[in-house]
């Protein structure tokens, strides 16, 4: 379980010559960096006074990123089972799920560009970038599934929701970058 060893062990084992991990994993563990650094965010805005009257909505949006945190943890190491399981349908699921955890995600870092710690408004920007990358890394272990699948219902369903997920995710991202950009030239 690499959840449960040194990110160098991870690391080491991810450049080997190793069926698994690979980038299926990678882009769920680039994902939860991007859930630790929107709780990283909350977490130093929290009980200051300039941000009192964001506290309540600040500890859900921390309670959804913890959450997210700890389920794309497990998928670092899902995907490596599903990938060894070598069962395409477990191998298609876990990015899937990737997608929409990553969507769920950049969701909330609009709120965090003015509720959160403006020392911190950079570390949005980034969680942001890295949602969008982790959500096209899933995308394209999605499609390499869905291809060997040869289901074309599944897939015509699947790829309807990633491409509206997709823009949805670049425009915050898009948006993101650009509001904090302004915010740190001032």
């Amino acid at each position: 379980m690499y959840k449960d060893s040194s990110l160098e062990k991870y690391l080491e084992d991810l450049a080997a010559k190793l069926p698994a991990p690979g980038g299926g994993s990678a882009a769920a563990l680039t994902a939860a960096m991007a859930a630790a650094l929107i709780s990283m965010v909350i977490n130093f805005t929290l009980g200051k006074p300039k941000y009192a009257q964001y506290e309540v909505e600040l500890k859900e949006g921390l309670e959804k990123s913890e959450g997210l945190r700890l389920k794309l943890l497990n998928l670092v190491d899902l995907d490596v089972q599903a990938y060894k399981s070598k069962n395409i349908r477990d191998a298609l699921e876990v990015p899937f799920m990737l997608t929409r955890l990553c969507y769920e995600g950049i969701k909330l870092c609009p709120d965090l560009i003015t509720k959160g710690n403006v020392n911190l408004v950079s570390d949005v920007a980034v969680a942001a970038i890295l949602f969008e990358s982790a959500f096209a890394s899933a995308y394209f272990n999605v499609e390499i599934n869905l291809k060997s699948l040869g289901d074309e219902k599944l897939a015509k369903s699947m790829r309807e929701e990633l491409a509206e997920k997709g823009k949805s995710i670049k425009k915050i991202r898009e948006e993101t970058e650009v509001k904090v950009g302004q915010i740190i030239r001032g």
